[in-house]
């Protein structure tokens, strides 16, 4: 068993359930370090990335509660590939200094396990160097896009762009320590498959 305080990233594609078992493990005694909700705290209003938003994108991209217009940039990220790489240079350093911190607080403070949930681990050079174990949540294309298209309602062609602009599966589960198929096995089975993780990490 590892000893110290561990860094597992956890990561897979949108529709994964990557998100859900993160929380999983933070109920199985793990400190969660989510980078998605740090990412929207930067472009809420007053958030840290919005003044640079104001000025590379402009005005058309704020919403009138001074929030980054997510529907707006949404569309403009997933067809531009110039426009979503501006973006990312302008939250991703934002988001890497606060996880640093984060994760450095929780293991100053004696925590055993630490886990990042980090959508674009597989697309960054940055965080596998940064990380002792990584798991990926995996399942194929056809159930992403179910999950997808039932939980926020979107076209198949929408939720089609997205998973383009993402890792293959392949590059996911070539990087990964362990892989979690999670492909109609239920939130119970999905649990426990996080319950022998905490386990195994000493928790």
């Amino acid at each position: 068993m590892p000893v110290g305080c561990i860094r597992l990233g956890v990561t897979g594609g949108i529709g994964s359930g990557k998100s859900t078992f993160s929380t999983m493990l933070q109920r199985h005694g793990a400190v969660l370090i989510d980078a998605d909700a740090i990412a929207r705290a930067t472009t809420q209003p007053g958030g840290s990335a919005m003044p640079a938003i104001r000025q590379i994108f402009g005005a058309d991209f704020i919403g009138r509660d001074g929030a980054l217009n997510r529907d707006r940039m949404r569309t403009l990220a997933f067809t531009d590939a110039g426009a979503r790489t501006r973006l990312q240079e302008i939250i991703h350093p934002l988001v890497h200094a606060a996880i640093a911190q984060a994760e450095a607080a929780a293991c100053a403070a004696g925590e055993r396990l630490v886990v990042l949930d980090i959508p674009l681990l597989t697309e960054s050079a940055h965080w596998p160097a940064r990380l002792d174990t990584v798991v990926v949540v995996d399942c194929l294309e056809a159930t992403q896009e179910r999950r997808v298209q039932q939980r926020n309602g979107l076209p198949t062609e929408a939720v089609r762009n997205i998973i383009a602009t993402q890792s293959s599966r392949a590059k996911r589960r070539s990087m990964a320590d362990i892989v979690v198929f999670n492909e109609d096995i239920g939130l119970a089975e999905l649990n426990r498959h996080a319950q022998e993780i905490a386990v195994w990490f000493g928790l």
